[in-house]
């Protein structure tokens, strides 16, 4: 009796702190256009400071590679003679988050090459650069390997080719829209797939290096082309391609 007493009072922790978490922003794309009060585009290849963004991407951001469509931002990747184009918006000095849940409802692109994300990255970026402002992906797709998603994040203790990430399987992952999502407190971060806990990010030592997730970050949607880990190959029978995101929503 007394540990089903436990498990009720315990249940009920976790429900109330549920409850107790209110929506605080939402972008719901019903709009006719980018709301660019909470938007901007990156545009370009990257160059000259950062030429492929990092990773030798393939793709130039353009303003014209997405459009609104029955409350979706769509986000095409298209091959327009030899070159590869795409779109990429971020909240940077817009709207920037620090703790909650935070998640977005997509529909993934498919094919070899491509390499959809909703991501975060620290409000400092300009300051300390990166990875000392810290890098969070809740979701990364690569279509060189169908049914896997990945959840990573980048400080500077471990970056690159970072020791913090999960690779699952889903095999329907391809299928309709999922629900990325992580909850993010100063203790901990858990990273979800619909209701499924795939990752938890908890180190034991917490500090600049290792923690740099106790201050405001932005969220960004991109749809990369090629790269060193959509890459390198990209199967251009497969474009155009789309990335459907329904919504983003911030809870606290």
């Amino acid at each position: 009796m007394k540990k089903i007493i436990v498990l009720i009072m315990i249940s009920g922790f976790c429900y109330a702190q549920e409850i107790k978490r209110k929506l605080v922003w939402e972008e719901d794309f019903n709009k006719k256009e980018i709301n660019e009060k909470a938007w901007n585009f990156e545009l370009g290849d990257g160059c000259p400071d950062l030429c492929g963004y990092g990773n030798n991407e393939r793709q130039i951001y353009t303003k014209t590679n997405h459009e609104i469509k029955e409350g979706n931002l769509v986000i095409e990747a298209r091959k327009e003679g030899n070159k590869y184009t795409s779109t990429k918006i971020t909240t940077k000095g817009k709207k920037e988050f620090k703790y909650g849940r935070i998640e977005a409802r997509a529909k993934l692109p498919v094919g070899h090459g491509l390499w959809p994300a909703f991501w975060m990255l620290g409000a400092n970026i300009d300051e300390v650069k990166w990875p000392k402002t810290g890098e969070i992906d809740i979701l990364e797709y690569i279509g060189r390997d169908p049914h896997m998603v990945y959840t990573t994040l980048h400080t500077q203790d471990s970056h690159g080719n970072t020791i913090n990430t999960k690779r699952t399987a889903f095999p329907d992952i391809e299928e309709g829209y999922h629900v990325f999502a992580i909850e993010w407190t100063k203790e901990k971060m858990n990273f979800f797939v619909d209701k499924t806990l795939v990752y938890t990010f908890n180190p034991e030592v917490k500090n600049e290096d290792t923690w740099p997730f106790d201050k405001p970050f932005y969220i960004i949607l991109n749809l990369a082309i090629g790269g060193n880990f959509g890459g390198p190959e990209v199967d251009d029978k497969v474009l155009p391609q789309k990335f459907y995101v329904d919504y983003v929503r911030v809870y606290q």
